[in-house]
Order: structure tokens, then C-alpha cells, then sequence
């Protein structure tokens, strides 16, 4: 069995319908924000709290859509794989970068980002992502 580190994820979207991408500092890839799940907490709880360290965002608990779990192979360690519990949470509020965060980056879903993806946002999560765009409502 592989060593599993459990996280929840926000695939968080603006009102053009970017979706954010967040680089943590001294790493290459980008993943979704959102972090590990702490024991005691449920999946939504860590995402609010990851994504006010994180970013200052302040979602209510309501605002997270669970959209699933996923798992891939972990982008910063190595024997390592992910399993996510994803939320979707449309926001309108600016993001900063804070705590462990270098970097962050709309994407819009028609972009192809030219940036090196952790592999469940590159396989599983982007597709998602422009497929739940392009669906009728």
C-alpha cells in the first residue's frame, strides 16, 4: 500500500470562471489550494482553514460543493500518493498568497498553462475543471 496523505481541495473559481492554481514555496508544481486534513477535522473544515492560511479567503462552509475524492501520486513526496477530497467554490474575494504559498495563478479553461502541474490537478482536476465548465447548467 502506498503511504496516503489525505487532503482536501478547492478547485475555486472566479466570476469569469478561471479556476485558482497555487505553488507552495520551494516547489516547482502547481496544485489546487487547499491542504492536509488535520485528525479530528472534517474534509470542509480543512479546506476553510487551509484556504485562510493560505490565501485569506474566508468561505463559509456552505460555499464548498463536494465534488468527489480523487488520488494520484503526490507532487512533493516521492512514495507518496494524494487522495483529495475535491470541493468547488465559486468566490468572488481577492486571494493572497500567504503562509506557504510562493505563488498563484488564474487559469482560465481554454488556457493550457505553460507551468509544471502536480499530477491530480494535471490528470484528474483540469479535465474536471473544463468539463464542468462546458456542461449546460
Amino acid at each position: 500500500m502506498p503511504n496516503i496523505i489525505r487532503i482536501a481541495a478547492a478547485l475555486l473559481i472566479d466570476p469569469q470562471g478561471r479556476t485558482l492554481l497555487v505553488r507552495k514555496r520551494g516547489t516547482q508544481a502547481f496544485m489546487q489550494p487547499g491542504g492536509k486534513i488535520d485528525a479530528g477535522e472534517t474534509a470542509v473544515q480543512a479546506l476553510v482553514r487551509e484556504l485562510h492560511e493560505e490565501l485569506g479567503l474566508r468561505i463559509d462552509p456552505a460555499q464548498a460543493s463536494p465534488l468527489g475524492q480523487f488520488s494520484a501520486p503526490a507532487a512533493n513526496e516521492p512514495g507518496f500518493e494524494v487522495q483529495a477530497q475535491l470541493f468547488r467554490v465559486d468566490t468572488d474575494a481577492d486571494v493572497m498568497p500567504a503562509a506557504e504559498i510562493e505563488e498563484v495563478f488564474w487559469l482560465a479553461p481554454d488556457q493550457m498553462p505553460a507551468l509544471e502541474l502536480a499530477p491530480l490537478t494535471r490528470d484528474l482536476i483540469l479535465p474536471l475543471y473544463r468539463q464542468a465548465l462546458n456542461a449546460p447548467r
